[in-house]
C-alpha cells in the first residue's frame, strides 16, 4: 500500500498592503477655520475686550498661532520624499510642533512622553496620581503671571516631600525624598483657565543609597492643608498676596484647595501608567470636541454640568479664540528635553532629565540607578 501523498504546503499569507500615506487636512477641523477667521480680529479686539481682565497678549501666542496654521499644509513648508525602488514620490507637509495648542502635534508627544516614562523615568515601585487644585480666586493671578506656575509645581512637591517624609518612621527615611514626576495643566472641563497639578508619585521615598521606603499614604486632608498653608506663604514671600488677604483665606471653612489622590497604580501596571502620561500631558480640546453652529458661534462639547446637566458650552468666536490661545503658556525654547549622564566617584550613575512635562514649566526629574535599585526625585522646577 501506498503511502499517502503529503499535504500541498499552505499558500503564503496574505501580505497586509503597503501603507499609503494619507494628508490629514488640518484646514477642515472646526479649530483650525476658527483661528484662521478670527484670530486677527480678536487680536484687535484683545486690548479692550480682554486686556484689562487676562492681561496683555503675549508674543508667543501669536507666534504659535502662525505655526500651527502652518501645519500640516504644504504651503507651511514640505519634504519630498522618494521610494529608492518604485521611484514613486509624495509631499509630506511639515509639522508645527507646537505644544497645547496643535491637538495632532501635542498627541504625539504625549504617546512619546508616556512610552519614556514607562521605560526610562519610574521605578519599579507602587505610585500614586495626584491632583493638585487651587481657588477660583486665585486663578486669575496664574493667568497673569504665567511664571507663577513654576512656583505651583515646587509648592505641590514641597507639600508631598514633608508629608511623606514625616510618614517615615526611621531617621533615613525623614531624610529620604519621594519619587515625583508633576506636569502642569490651565485647562478646565469648560474651556476655563485653570491651572492645576498632575503628579505620579511613589507610595513611599527613597533614601540616599536608593533604598525605597514604603509609607502609609496620609489622608486626603493632610495633604490638601499643607499645600493650602505652603502655597499661601510662598504667594506672601513673592508678594502677590498680602497677610490679611491669606489670613482670610486660612479662615474659609472650605478652602476651594484641593488633593485628590485616590488613584493608584501598581508596579507592574505598566499599560495604566502609559495611560496616564497620555492623560496629562494630552491638548486642551480633542479635535471632535468642537462645532460650528449655523449662527456662526461655536459649540464645544463638555462632561454634564452639574447644575444645568448640560453637555455643551456654547461661545462667541472671539472668546473661543481667547480660550485657547489662553492654554499656549511657554515659549518653545523653554521646553527642549536637556538629558544628561554622570559618574559619581563612588561607581554610582546619576542620569537626570530635564524634562518639560504637558504644560509645565521646566521640571528636573533624577533617576538614580545603584545595583538593581532606582530611585525617582524631582528637583527644584525652574522659574520662568
Amino acid at each position: 500500500m501506498r503511502p499517502p501523498s503529503p499535504a500541498p504546503p499552505a499558500p503564503p499569507p496574505a501580505s497586509a498592503p503597503p501603507a499609503v500615506y494619507r494628508p490629514r487636512h488640518p484646514e477642515r477641523t472646526a479649530t483650525y477655520r476658527l483661528l484662521e477667521r478670527h484670530f486677527d480680529p480678536y487680536v484687535r479686539a484683545h486690548e479692550e475686550r480682554f486686556e484689562e481682565r487676562h492681561g496683555a497678549l503675549r508674543a508667543v501666542v501669536r507666534r504659535s498661532v502662525t505655526q500651527y496654521l502652518d501645519c500640516g499644509r504644504l504651503m507651511g513648508g514640505f519634504a519630498r520624499i522618494r521610494c529608492p525602488t518604485c521611484h514613486a514620490e509624495h509631499l509630506l507637509a511639515f509639522s508645527c510642533r507646537t505644544r497645547n495648542l496643535c491637538p495632532s502635534c501635542q498627541a504625539k508627544r504625549s504617546a512619546l512622553f508616556a512610552e519614556r516614562l514607562r521605560q526610562q523615568i519610574v521605578a519599579p515601585v507602587p505610585q500614586r496620581h495626584v491632583v493638585f487644585t487651587i481657588p477660583r480666586v486665585l486663578r486669575g493671578l496664574f493667568e497673569r503671571e504665567r511664571a507663577l506656575l513654576g512656583l505651583l509645581a515646587r509648592t505641590a512637591y514641597a507639600t508631598l516631600a514633608r508629608v511623606l517624609r514625616a510618614a517615615g518612621a526611621a531617621g533615613a527615611v525623614r531624610r529620604a525624598v519621594p519619587g515625583v514626576v508633576a506636569s502642569i495643566q490651565t485647562f478646565g472641563s469648560y474651556a476655563n483657565f485653570h491651572p492645576h497639578i498632575h503628579a505620579l508619585v511613589t507610595e513611599g521615598v527613597f533614601a540616599h543609597d536608593g533604598t525605597f521606603h514604603p509609607v502609609a499614604w496620609p489622608p486626603p486632608g493632610v495633604l490638601e492643608e499643607a499645600f493650602r498653608r505652603l502655597l499661601l506663604a510662598a504667594l506672601q514671600r513673592a508678594q502677590r498676596l498680602s497677610e490679611s488677604f491669606c489670613e482670610s483665606l486660612l479662615s474659609w471653612r472650605h478652602s476651594g484647595f484641593s488633593v485628590h489622590a485616590e488613584q493608584r497604580l501598581e508596579a507592574s501596571e505598566g499599560g495604566r501608567l502609559e495611560r496616564l502620561g497620555r492623560y496629562v500631558t494630552r491638548p486642551a480640546l480633542a479635535a471632535g470636541a468642537v462645532t460650528l453652529r449655523e449662527d456662526g458661534r461655536v459649540e464645544v462639547a463638555t462632561p454634564p454640568d452639574p447644575h444645568t446637566g448640560s453637555e455643551s458650552l456654547v461661545l462667541d468666536p472671539l472668546d473661543f479664540v481667547h480660550a485657547v490661545v489662553t492654554q499656549k503658556r511657554l515659549p518653545e525654547a523653554l521646553w527642549q528635553p536637556k538629558l544628561f549622564l554622570r559618574q559619581s566617584t563612588a561607581g554610582r550613575m546619576r542620569r537626570s532629565a530635564r524634562l518639560l512635562v504637558g504644560g509645565t514649566p521646566s521640571v528636573r526629574v533624577n533617576v538614580q540607578r545603584l545595583g538593581n535599585s532606582a530611585s525617582t526625585s524631582l528637583e527644584n522646577a525652574a522659574a520662568l
